[in-house]
C-alpha cells in the first residue's frame, strides 16, 4: 500500500501507522484541546509579502476562536483583508482533524470563492506533520474526506447547496454579497439542516454591503433578537493601520467604500430615490405574525380603514408576487401587513389577497395589472366577489384615475406607466421623507436600498428586486388621486403643504412672537392658515 495519497508526498494515504513518541501523544492532547494552541503552532498561511508562514494570530482572531468554540451561532462584522476567512478555516481544520463523523460545509457567494477557501485548508493541510495527519479519502477541489469519517464540502450559497444532508458547522462567507432573494431561500431550506442537531453550528462572517440579510441578522443581534453572538472589529485593530494608512487607503479609493469597506457601516447605493441618510434612520421591526409569505405588524382593528396595492408574478421562483396592507385611517400612512412569495401561482393569489382585503375591514384594493395581474384582477372581481377593489379609467393627456365602478375605459386595477412611475416616485421620496408613511417591514426597506436612478427612471439594481418597492410607488400615486381623497376625507399634499410652511414659520421665527400689546393685526388666507401683519420694526429683526 501506497504511503502517500496519489503520489502527493504532503498526505498520507488511508491505513498508515503512526509511531508515537511521548512529546507527540502530549502535543496532539494539547492541540486537540486547545484550537489556539493548534492554531499558532501548526497552521500555516501564505502572506503577500513574506510568502509560507506560521499563523500568528491577532488579538480579535483569538476572540473570533474563542466564540467559535464556546457559541453555537457567530457573526462577525468585519472589514476587509483582516485575516476573517483564515481564521474560520483554520478552526474548520482543527474542527474535521480532531473530531470524528463530522460534516462541515464552507458556502460563499460563488463556487469559485468558496473553493479557493477550501485551497487555504488544504495548504495549511497539506504542511501538517504526519504524525497529526488523518489519512486521506477524498481530496479534490470542492471536498475533502479523511479517513476518521470527517468530510468538508466546498459550494456556492444557495438553496440547494446543503439541503438533504446534516452539518455539524456551516460557514458562510461574505454573506452580504449573496442577494437577497438567494439568502431568503438558502435560510429557508437550511432551517431544517441547522434545527435538526442541537449541536449544529453557524458562523457568519462578511463586511456590509448595504440592508439586506446579513444586515438584518446583525442588528436582530445586536438587539438580542436571534441567537447568534456579534463580533465586531474595528479597522484600528489591525497592525499597521494608523490614520495615516486611513488617509491614503481613502485617496486610492473613495471615502463611501472606505466608509462601507473598513468602517462597515451600512450604506447602500448613493443614487437610490429615498436619501441614504433617511434610508439609514429607518428601523424595522419584528413581525408579530409571520407565517407563509405574510408578515403581520399591525392586526386590524374596527372602525379603520385599509388599502392594498398588489403586484403579481408567474411564480416560476423568479419576480415575487407581493402586496402591502396600509392604514389609511389618518396620516402619516402605516403598511401594517405584507405578502410576498415568488412560488405561488397566479390561480392561488387572489385567495390569499380575498383573504387579506376581508380580515383588513374589506381593505380597498389596487392591483397592477401589467402582466398576468390582469387574470389576478378578474379573478377577484368576478370569481370571489370582492366588491372594494379600485378601477382604473383613461382620460387623455391625463392620463389614469381611480374609480371604484365601470366607466368609460374602465379597467380592473392599474397599469403601470412612466407617468405613473415618474408621479409616484416623486410622491413616495415626499412621504417617505418627511414622514407621512411609516414602513416597519425589513423586506421592504432592503428593496428601497437598491431602489436607485437608472435611464432617467428608478428600478432594481441589478441581483435585486422591487416587487414591494413598485407598490409603495403605486400607493403614492394612488394618495394623490381625487377619488382616493374623496374616499378617506384625507389630502395628503395639502398636510405636507401645511407642514411645511409650519417648518418655514419656525425657521424664520425661532424665537416666536412677542405680544407687545400692539394690536392683532392678523388675518385668515382661502386655506384657513392664520397669518400676522409684521410691524416694521419686526420685519428689520426677523
Amino acid at each position: 500500500m501506497a504511503e502517500t495519497y496519489l503520489g502527493n508526498p504532503n498526505l498520507k494515504s488511508v491505513g498508515q501507522p503512526v509511531e508515537w513518541t511521548e512529546e507527540s501523544v502530549e502535543e496532539y492532547r494539547k492541540c486537540m484541546e486547545d484550537p489556539q494552541h493548534f492554531i499558532e503552532n501548526y497552521v500555516k498561511v501564505i502572506h503577500v509579502d513574506k510568502g509560507l508562514i506560521r499563523f500568528d494570530m491577532y488579538p480579535y482572531q483569538k476572540k473570533m476562536i474563542n466564540s467559535f468554540v464556546n457559541d453555537r451561532f457567530v457573526i462577525c462584522k468585519m472589514p476587509r483583508q483582516t485575516g476573517k476567512s483564515t481564521t474560520i478555516i483554520s478552526f474548520l481544520l482543527h474542527y474535521i482533524l480532531f473530531n470524528e463523523n463530522v460534516n462541515c460545509a464552507i458556502l460563499a457567494n460563488k463556487l469559485a470563492t468558496a473553493r479557493e477557501l477550501l485551497s487555504r485548508l488544504q495548504l495549511a493541510y497539506e504542511h501538517l506533520p504526519k504524525w497529526m495527519q488523518q489519512g486521506v479519502v477524498v481530496w479534490n477541489k470542492g471536498n475533502i474526506e479523511l479517513e476518521n469519517g470527517s468530510k468538508i464540502l466546498a459550494a456556492a450559497t444557495s438553496s440547494s447547496a446543503v439541503r438533504g444532508s446534516s452539518f455539524n458547522i456551516i460557514f458562510l462567507d461574505e454573506f452580504a454579497h449573496v442577494p437577497n432573494n438567494i439568502a431568503d431561500q438558502f435560510f429557508t431550506s437550511v432551517y431544517p439542516t441547522i434545527s435538526s442537531g442541537e449541536t449544529t453550528k453557524v458562523f457568519i462572517v462578511s463586511t456590509p454591503l448595504g440592508l439586506n440579510m446579513f444586515y438584518k441578522l446583525w442588528v436582530d443581534a445586536e438587539e438580542g433578537r436571534n441567537n447568534y453572538t456579534p463580533i465586531d472589529v474595528d479597522w484600528r485593530e489591525v497592525p499597521g493601520r494608523d490614520d495615516k494608512w486611513k488617509e491614503e487607503t481613502i485617496k486610492n479609493t473613495s471615502q463611501q467604500q472606505f466608509t462601507q469597506e473598513f468602517e462597515c457601516e451600512f450604506i447602500g447605493s448613493t443614487a437610490t430615490l429615498i436619501a441614504p441618510s433617511k434610508l439609514k434612520s429607518m428601523t424595522f421591526q419584528a413581525p408579530i405574525v409571520s407565517k407563509n409569505g405574510m408578515d403581520v405588524y399591525e392586526q386590524p382593528q374596527s372602525g379603520k380603514s385599509y388599502s392594498i396595492v398588489a403586484d403579481t408574478s408567474h411564480g416560476k421562483g423568479m419576480d415575487y408576487s407581493a402586496f402591502s396592507v396600509f392604514d389609511i385611517t389618518q396620516i402619516p400612512y402605516r403598511q401594517v401587513a405584507k405578502y410576498r412569495d415568488n412560488v405561488i401561482s397566479p390561480m392561488v393569489y387572489p385567495n390569499v389577497i380575498y383573504q387579506t382585503g376581508r380580515r383588513y375591514n374589506n381593505a380597498w384594493t389596487l392591483i397592477e395589472i401589467n402582466d398576468i395581474g390582469q387574470a389576478v384582477a378578474e379573478s377577484l372581481y368576478n370569481d370571489l366577489e370582492y366588491e372594494n377593489m379600485l378601477m382604473c379609467s383613461m382620460h387623455g393627456r391625463a392620463g389614469q384615475k381611480i374609480g371604484s365602478g365601470f366607466g368609460k375605459n374602465a379597467q380592473y386595477g392599474i397599469r403601470t406607466s412612466k407617468q405613473l412611475k415618474r408621479i409616484g416616485c416623486a410622491a413616495l421620496k415626499e412621504m417617505i421623507e418627511t414622514d407621512k408613511l411609516i414602513i416597519p417591514d425589513f423586506d421592504t426597506i432592503a428593496e428601497l436600498t437598491t431602489f436607485a436612478s437608472k435611464y432617467n427612471s428608478y428600478e432594481a439594481e441589478e441581483g435585486h428586486h422591487d416587487d414591494l418597492a413598485m407598490g409603495l410607488v403605486v400607493f403614492a400615486w394612488l394618495v394623490q388621486q381625487q377619488y382616493f381623497k374623496d374616499m378617506t376625507d384625507l389630502d395628503i399634499r395639502q398636510q405636507m403643504y401645511k407642514d411645511q410652511m409650519k417648518s418655514m414659520e419656525e425657521d424664520m421665527l425661532p424665537f416666536g412672537i412677542i405680544d407687545d400689546g400692539r394690536s392683532d393685526n392678523t388675518f385668515t388666507d382661502s386655506e384657513g392658515t392664520t397669518w400676522q401683519v409684521v410691524d416694521d420694526w419686526q420685519r428689520n429683526y426677523f
